[in-house]
């Protein structure tokens, strides 16, 4: 029998024991991407202690970040098969054997491995999951849910960037890294908690794949390994019904083509596309900002604070922006207001080489930082929208595991055009038409879905009209 049929189905609740699923997930992001975020204050003491330069580090930010997205898939696979609570607390122990592991080491190919390989691959197995889940529980809140959970990102960083300098002061990096360690064990609690909800959208999701597939196999001779287990007809002979038996059972150890069928859908691929120009174009201020900040005469400690408004403010785009597009009058058309808030932080990269002033950086790290915190708040809104809410979990794996390369590349190629050009402007003006791009397919993806909805509409009535016209011939008919 399927997973999803062993429960009672149900609706998404929009509350209930669904705000502790938001707690949950806010929680792993804290313990995710806010504790990725702090490595980079063990660099300067990685530097000295292996006598390293700051590129060879810096790889091992870049490593955590790429495994985490490329390994998504493995929690959805994993999350699709046997539970969102297997893949999170797995994932829990993965990233918090990583920690400690790391505090172990001796030189910097091994923390490339602990740090950079075991604990992205433990992040990746609980972040996606756990955020899937959070559009279970949700339908009328979703966004506003969304947005309280991925607010631990910048949250966590608000928090915990002082508290790891302090831990580091205190015990060194060493014992930092295994307090991190248990902090991050913490996840397993987390994922505790994220009580399965098998829903009604996800049988009907499941029948009609089973349908498809069954017409797909009838048409043609091609039946895939891990197919539906169907019981052949008691007159058969005995050994060959265990020899189909065999063939047919389900296999367990790898995902069905089925929970990946919207990778077939042509919006979804433009979707995916827009996502490639969007994670290469967003992390580039993240990264370059205060030094940028630096050459055009601004203070180290007003820099730093520009990084502090950002975060602050993206925290808000997280939660206002998630509750604006809950609301009744705005909530068909949140794509549009994600569409909108790429192309705005875009514009706004755009302006970055005639801003040359701590004034005027203040109000481009308040807006960038808004509609940053607007649209993380919407990509799995938006990806549901897209690919359907029973395939949000499988959909949201490929959705960051096309974020791993631009996020391992992208920092790097922005500082060759630094080195290149001598200035920051050439990396800013990439970043910011990047993101244009980005918005522009999503536009693309949208009208593609519009075109593909209107054209089944009408085969639908063609297909509808022959047999009435049959019906009204046949009445007709004298006896």
């Amino acid at each position: 029998m399927p997973r999803h049929s062993k429960g009672r189905l149900v609706e998404a609740p929009d509350g209930g024991w669904g705000w502790m699923v938001v707690l949950s997930c806010f929680l792993v992001t804290v313990c995710t991407r806010a504790v990725s975020r702090c490595f980079s204050i063990f660099f300067v003491e990685f530097q000295n202690y292996f006598a390293q330069d700051y590129a060879m580090t810096a790889w091992i930010h870049s490593t955590v970040d790429c495994t985490t997205m490329l390994f998504a898939p493995v929690g959805s696979i994993i999350s699709n098969r046997y539970s969102t609570r297997v893949a999170v607390i797995l994932g829990g122990v993965l990233a918090s054997a990583g920690l400690i592991l790391s505090s172990f080491a001796t030189c910097l190919e091994y923390l490339y491995l602990s740090l950079g390989v075991l604990t992205g691959c433990g992040y990746a197995l609980a972040y996606s999951p756990a955020i899937s889940i959070v559009g279970k529980y949700f339908c009328k809140r979703k966004a506003v849910a969304y947005g309280l959970a991925m607010s631990g990102s910048g949250i966590g960083t608000f928090v915990l960037a002082p508290v790891v300098q302090l831990l580091i002061e205190q015990y060194s990096w060493r014992g930092a890294l295994l307090i991190l360690g248990g902090l991050v064990a913490n996840i397993c609690v987390c994922g505790a908690l994220l009580r399965p909800l098998p829903l009604i959208e996800d049988l009907s999701s499941s029948t009609i794949s089973n349908n498809a597939s069954r017409k797909n196999s009838e048409e043609c001779s091609y039946k895939p390994q891990c197919d539906d287990f169907q019981l052949p007809s008691p007159s058969a002979d005995s050994s060959f019904i265990s020899k189909e038996s065999a063939n047919k059972q389900p296999c367990s150890c790898c995902p069905s083509y089925k929970e990946y069928a919207f990778l077939l859908t042509p919006d979804f691929l433009v979707f995916a596309a827009s996502l490639l120009f969007l994670a290469y174009g967003c992390n580039t201020p993240f990264v370059h900002l205060v030094p940028y900040a630096v050459s055009a005469g601004v203070s180290q400690q007003q820099a730093a604070f520009l990084m502090s408004i950002l975060g602050i403010i993206d925290i808000i785009g997280n939660i206002s922006f998630g509750w604006l597009t809950d609301r009744r009058w705005l909530k068909k058309y949140r794509k549009y207001c994600y569409i909108l808030t790429i192309g705005l932080d875009g514009l706004c990269s755009l302006f970055i080489p005639i801003l040359r002033s701590f004034p005027l950086l203040v109000p481009y790290a308040v807006l960038y930082g808004y509609f940053d915190g607007a649209y993380v708040a919407l990509i799995p809104v938006v990806t549901s929208d897209i690919a359907g809410n029973a395939f949000l979990s499988s959909a949201l794996g490929i959705v960051y595991f096309i974020h791993g390369i631009p996020y391992l590349i992208g920092p790097p190629i922005a500082g060759w055009l630094v080195d290149t050009t001598a200035s920051y402007t050439a990396a800013f003006l990439v970043s910011g038409l990047s993101m244009i791009i980005s918005s522009m397919l999503v536009i693309s993806a949208d009208w593609i879905s519009k075109c593909r909805n209107s054209v089944d509409l009408q085969t639908a009535v063609i297909e509808s009209e022959p047999s009435t016209t049959t019906f009204q011939t046949a009445s007709n008919d004298p006896i």
